[in-house]
């Protein structure tokens, strides 16, 4: 592969603005970004991560009970944050494409806050910024093997090849990888695109027939905090002591 490897990135967005539903009843009252694990809410363990990698602002799209996670941001002293407001969702394509102007001219990183995950011995952060190629790249996404995911029961999304591109598995074959809900994206997987609400995946696809969509595998622990079992499983889990070595 061409070109040299890592950049420095300095924007992220926290995608916040989901209702939560398969969350109920925790969502009723509580926005899902704000359940807590090992201690204290799901977003600050994201928001952690990304003052550790010294990102000089983020992005949070917000929509169920968006006053409350506002009033929540307003108590973090780091890193900087910008809320993009949605009154109508946007989906997730949508929405980061609403909050482009300003997410920097760059590769930046998104993050669902609905994942947690437990590093290996470089941060998971790091180590997407590291293999960042801006001549081959649109868009590299982290990925778990099926097996270690927790909190997902559904088969594997993907492939990956031995370069490290993502494709789709051939008909009749699984695939071996979950998304694990971070990645780093760059702002030219966004032209022509369609009227909002509209997902990302579409705009995935069509770097992932240009060769551009990459993938690096996760070499810890991920959990999908989505469901009231995910929730659960991961409080099990990941204790307050188990803190020094969680990551996201």
């Amino acid at each position: 592969m061409a070109g040299q490897a890592g950049t420095r990135i300095t924007h992220a967005m926290v995608l916040a603005a989901g209702l939560g539903q398969r969350l109920r009843p925790v969502t009723e009252e509580t926005p899902k970004a704000l359940a807590t694990v090992a201690g204290k809410p799901l977003i600050d363990h994201i928001f952690d991560r990304l003052a550790e990698v010294g990102i000089a602002q983020v992005v949070v799209n917000t929509h169920h009970l968006a006053d409350v996670i506002a009033a929540y941001l307003a108590t973090r002293p780091a890193p900087p944050i910008r809320i993009s407001h949605e009154p109508e969702l946007l989906g997730i394509g949508g929405g980061i494409a609403r909050a482009l102007p300003w997410l920097g001219a760059g590769p930046f990183y998104v993050a669902n806050a609905d994942m947690l995950w437990l590093d290996g011995p470089v941060p998971a952060l790091r180590r997407l910024a590291q293999s960042w190629r801006d001549d081959a790249m649109d868009a590299v996404l982290l990925l778990m093997p099926s097996a270690k995911t927790v909190g997902i029961d559904t088969p594997g999304t993907f492939c990956l090849d031995a370069q490290g591109r993502i494709s789709y598995p051939e008909e009749g074959k699984a695939a071996p990888f979950h998304y694990c809900g971070v990645s780093v994206l760059h702002p030219r997987l966004f032209v022509d695109l369609p009227d909002p609400p509209f997902p990302i995946l579409p705009l995935w696809e069509r770097a992932m027939a240009r060769g551009r969509l990459w993938g690096v595998v996760h070499d810890g622990l991920a959990f999908h905090v989505g469901t009231p079992a995910g929730l659960a499983e991961a409080r099990e889990q990941i204790s307050p002591q188990h803190m020094r070595w969680l990551t996201i």
